[in-house]
């Protein structure tokens, strides 16, 4: 625990005087005020968490991480608990939609075990952090013990921490698991204070009746816990994943490090309601890089106060999202630098002439 109130108190706001500056700079580019429209802002809300004027998106990372969930036992999905090993496997062979994406954006890709039910065979893009074997089954026990949601947000923080000894610019967050929409969803629910049925989603494509259940699982879960909304910690041992917890440890650790984040959807969305409930300042350092399909992740976002930058219908997981996020950072970012001004280009601003 002291590692997190460490890194708790280590997040500072960004630093005003340096987005002025950037603002400075981005009212003499050759370009009608505001004509990049939310280009230019991303770009100031970059050069405020990095303190430059000029900020540098060179070093992408994209973390994903890895974890399974008991609640599957409830049968609150189309797909079998052993399908989220075969989704790292394809991943490590290069061919999951995170590979592609990443690819097209030069991210390296960090991919984490934090919790998947069933030993992975070892390989060097895979760092085999687990907290456990996945959760236990949420609708009757707490998902993990207090001790493993530390341990789950301690590992995150480790990891974004050494990702950034090898330069790291920018940081995007993903995930793997089979059921996690399910304890994201509670998460949600406990912390927004929103009804289970207004939150839940259909996940990978559920029929009404299924839907229906998944709502009485959800429902059913944060009665047999009672979490308790006001202590993230709780909420996230009694209805999280290792993986949302992984997740938060990342957003604390690269925001200490006034490192942007870049956060996917739905999952991702349960991981910074987890960590920005820890860090409330937090909230400055988070890029929601689109809107899922998710209709839980509207509220997620809204409570923490982020407007999306695309709305694709997109609900993949793995960082797919993000890496287009961290496209559009370093579009904004290098605007800002690259771009001439009027008196560099020999062009006459407006009201001159």
């Amino acid at each position: 625990m002291d590692k997190i109130t460490r890194t708790i108190k280590a997040i500072k706001p960004p630093d005003k005087n340096t987005v002025a500056r950037a603002q400075e700079r981005q009212d003499t580019l050759t370009k009608p005020p505001g004509s990049l429209g939310r280009l230019e802002e991303l770009s100031l809300r970059l050069a405020g968490i990095q303190g430059k004027p000029l900020p540098v998106i060179k070093d992408k990372g994209i973390i994903t991480i890895a974890g399974d969930h008991g609640v599957v036992a409830e049968k609150i999905g189309n797909w079998p608990q052993e399908v989220t090993a075969q989704m790292v496997d394809n991943f490590l062979q290069g061919g999951a939609g995170i590979n592609i994406l990443a690819r097209q954006i030069n991210a390296r890709i960090t991919g984490v075990d934090m919790g998947v039910a069933r030993d992975l065979a070892s390989h060097p893009s895979l760092l085999v952090r687990k907290c456990g074997y996945g959760t236990k089954n949420m609708c009757r026990y707490p998902a993990m013990t207090t001790e493993q949601a530390v341990q789950a947000i301690e590992t995150g923080i480790d990891i974004v921490t050494e990702e950034a000894t090898k330069g790291l610019d920018i940081v995007g967050t993903g995930d793997m698991g089979i059921g996690n929409t399910t304890p994201s969803t509670a998460i949600c629910a406990v912390i927004t204070g929103k009804p289970v049925a207004a939150v839940t989603g259909r996940g990978t494509g559920l029929s009404d009746a299924q839907l229906e259940h998944k709502i009485a699982v959800i429902q059913k879960a944060i009665e047999c816990n009672h979490p308790d909304p006001t202590q993230p910690l709780d909420v996230l041992a009694k209805v999280g994943g290792f993986e949302i917890g992984g997740l938060a440890g990342v957003m604390l650790g690269a925001a200490a490090l006034h490192i942007p984040v870049v956060i996917d959807g739905f999952i991702s969305g349960a991981a910074a309601l987890i960590a920005a409930s820890l860090a409330p300042v937090l909230k400055d350092y988070l890029i929601a890089a689109h809107l899922s399909a998710e209709p839980g992740h509207r509220i997620m976002l809204e409570y923490l106060g982020l407007e999306p930058l695309l709305r694709l219908e997109m609900r993949l997981g793995e960082g797919t999202g993000a890496a287009l996020g961290i496209f559009l950072a370093e579009v904004a970012a290098r605007t800002l630098s690259e771009m001439a001004t009027f008196t560099e280009a020999q062009v006459s601003e407006k009201g001159e002439g």
